[in-house]
């Protein structure tokens, strides 16, 4: 089966060519593999790093937005060019470690879904405390059971991609949205490295708004929610 990697960058130009040849490792485990960089309408050499590593590396292809429109678009937009029948999902910052991608295809064996966790983080104390209160509320309020909903490092099997909704913000629910669609989740823990190069999109107070507003978004979508499968009578 083919595997697709799907990772949204922005302004991620020094990442790119030591991501490539992690990536590119990868054809000695995966039979079939392909990455899709998706530069998210990046103001630095991003684009051109691309480029370059497509140019090097067999496995992987760039995509490239002419404007900035959120790492959920970006996703989303990796999605509609993969071909594989496996979809993973990671960032491009170095921090989701490619050599943790064959584990997590292997439980498609017996899973939809099987969802990373970071065991080990290397993050700031700060991040790590409103990671754990961030997941502890959205884990109240989805119930998808996911003990780190900010780890972008999942794989699943590509008929999955239909239950995200086309929304700004849906990477931050997936769990929830695979959760509500009925498939079977798996969880595995994974590394988790130190940003080398770049600096974080993302702060605790910046991402809080965002969170909360895309929360609200799916307690909507969940009570609109028909599920496909309720029984029928036939003659």
């Amino acid at each position: 089966m083919k595997v697709s990697i799907i990772i949204p960058m922005y302004n991620e130009q020094e990442n790119v060519a030591p991501l490539s040849e992690e990536l590119d490792r990868l054809r000695s485990s995966l039979d079939d593999v392909e990455a899709l960089l998706i530069d998210d309408g990046s103001r630095d050499g991003t684009w051109a790093a691309i480029e370059d590593a497509a140019a090097r590396y067999p496995v992987i292809r760039g995509i490239r937005s002419v404007r900035n429109r959120g790492q959920s678009a970006a996703m989303l937009l990796g999605f509609a060019q993969a071909a594989g029948d496996i979809i993973v999902t990671m960032d491009g910052d170095l921090q989701n470690n490619p050599a943790d991608i064959p584990r997590l295809v292997m439980e498609l064996d017996r899973a939809d879904v099987a969802c990373g966790y970071r065991a080990k983080r290397r993050d700031s104390w700060s991040r790590r405390m409103a990671s754990r209160i961030g997941n502890g509320i959205r884990n109240r309020v989805t119930r998808d059971g996911l003990r780190d909903t900010g780890c972008s490092l999942k794989a699943f099997r590509a008929e999955c991609a239909a239950d995200i909704p086309p929304f700004n913000g849906c990477h931050r629910f997936m769990g929830a949205y695979f959760k509500l669609h009925g498939r079977t989740m798996v969880q595995l823990p994974v590394d988790h490295r130190a940003r080398q190069f770049g600096s974080s999109k993302y702060t605790n107070l910046k991402r809080l708004p965002k969170t909360t507003f895309d929360l609200i978004g799916f307690l909507w979508y969940r009570s609109r929610y028909l599920s496909p499968t309720t029984a029928i009578e036939t003659t």
